[in-house]
């Protein structure tokens, strides 16, 4: 067993410059909740949720803005620097060992973050509520009496063999964002369908929300592409209220859905009862009960850690609801993969109707980066939790004073 004491804390604010390529534009950028189209007059998307909340631990911030400027955009943020508050916590064991963390922002939050450091209140992940979907966080006691975890995962461990061998050979089933984000040009978007499809994906996922015509040609085009047979997802990014929801989906159901993400804001549990989704586990649980919703989506990032995202997982399970993770962003893949990975063999036992989100974008800034082969997540291999960043990335992107941004803010000010 290692031993040694915290010896230094460092939190440091890392930004990519997203937002000057279009690569992540969606209507909203500020929630990942999924919310079935079933839900929503004839659509025949199901709903689904986004267990995020925004992680306080991390005090300041490593705001990672991409240089693909727009990989970010959304109706509601258009011009969004995917970002990071990275924390290093050091140890004086003899090993040398030490824990990395991220809270995933879009760039300003993680000033919000950085000016609360001296006070150590908790930090705003900087996307307005923007994982508080239809999982979330909650008292530990009122979820575990719900999902009488010990017992779940005791039957997991029946055939938990198999599935370890089947997830090394295969991995698990991933659907793709990268290819229809709002800030794409038509001809870009076509172009990277086609180039998806070439590398084998069969899910795919569109931005929509900002303009119902510009939806309904996206949407066409995609379709068009991929064909009836394969699977299409919509994200809304909380962008509508309730009669904008229903009624905007009513339109886009023709394009075969098969869920609509964030369509309205996390908050209005009635609102999602309509149209389905969640906020924390508090509310997670009373929508499970309510049976509110047919997708769950975690967060890595806006749930508290591992332990927080476990319970969201354990819950799903008791009210047998499918868990379809939200990713991208800076280190959620990264992140995601270990959760996810674990609960097909360790909780659910099933990849019915389960998919894990993949956005191929800043994965080249991690140490340890996820491995896609085959539109499958393979198992990583390295210990840890895939969160160690480069340290030449970490400073060529630290915010203000790194090479990227001391070349691009004096730019931006002319």
């Amino acid at each position: 067993m290692v031993r040694g004491r915290i010896s230094r804390l460092s939190v440091r604010d890392v930004r990519f410059p997203t937002s000057l390529g279009g690569h992540g534009a969606d209507a909203m950028v500020s929630a990942d909740a999924m919310v079935s189209a079933d839900a929503m007059v004839s659509a025949d998307a199901m709903v689904s949720a986004d267990a995020m909340v925004s992680a306080d631990a991390m005090v300041s911030a490593d705001a990672m803005v991409s240089a693909d400027a727009m990989v970010s955009a959304d109706a509601m943020h258009t011009d969004p620097d995917y970002s990071a508050a990275y924390v290093v916590i050091e140890t004086d064991a003899e090993d040398g060992i030490k824990g990395c963390g991220i809270t995933f922002t879009l760039g300003k939050g993680t000033e919000v973050d950085w000016s609360r450091k001296g006070r150590g209140a908790p930090g705003d992940s900087g996307r307005p509520k923007r994982g508080v979907g239809l999982v979330g966080q909650a008292g530990g006691k009122a979820c575990l009496e719900v999902t009488c975890g010990h017992e779940i995962l005791q039957k997991g461990q029946i055939g938990k063999k198999e599935r370890e061998k089947q997830m090394l050979a295969q991995g698990y089933p991933a659907y793709t964002t990268s290819c229809a984000w709002l800030g794409y040009s038509d001809d870009t978007l076509k172009q990277l369908c086609a180039q998806a499809l070439k590398d084998g994906w069969t899910r795919f996922k569109v931005k929509v929300g900002a303009d119902l015509q510009d939806d309904m040609r996206r949407c066409q085009i995609i379709r068009d592409m991929i064909g009836p047979e394969k699977t299409l997802m919509m994200d809304a990014n909380q962008r509508w209220d309730v009669p904008e929801a229903v009624e905007w989906m009513s339109k886009l159901a023709k394009f075969k859905p098969l869920w609509i993400e964030e369509p309205t804001s996390p908050d209005d549990i009635l609102g999602h009862a309509t149209i389905s989704k969640c906020h924390n586990r508090v509310i997670f649980k009373q929508l499970l009960q309510a049976k509110a919703l047919q997708f769950l989506q975690i967060d890595s990032c806006r749930l508290g850690s591992v332990n927080e995202n476990l319970s969201v997982l354990l819950m799903a399970k008791k009210f047998e609801i499918p868990v379809c993770p939200h990713a991208g962003g800076v280190g959620l893949c990264e992140l995601v993969q270990h959760l996810i990975i674990f609960d097909y063999i360790s909780v659910s036992a099933s990849l019915e109707n389960r998919v894990c989100e993949y956005v191929d974008h800043l994965h080249e800034h991690f140490k340890y980066p996820v491995m896609i082969q085959r539109a499958s997540y393979m198992p990583p291999k390295d210990p840890g939790y895939s969160t160690e960043m480069k340290e030449e990335s970490v400073k060529k992107h630290q915010y203000p004073d790194g090479e990227v941004w001391k070349k691009l803010l004096p730019a931006q000010e002319n």
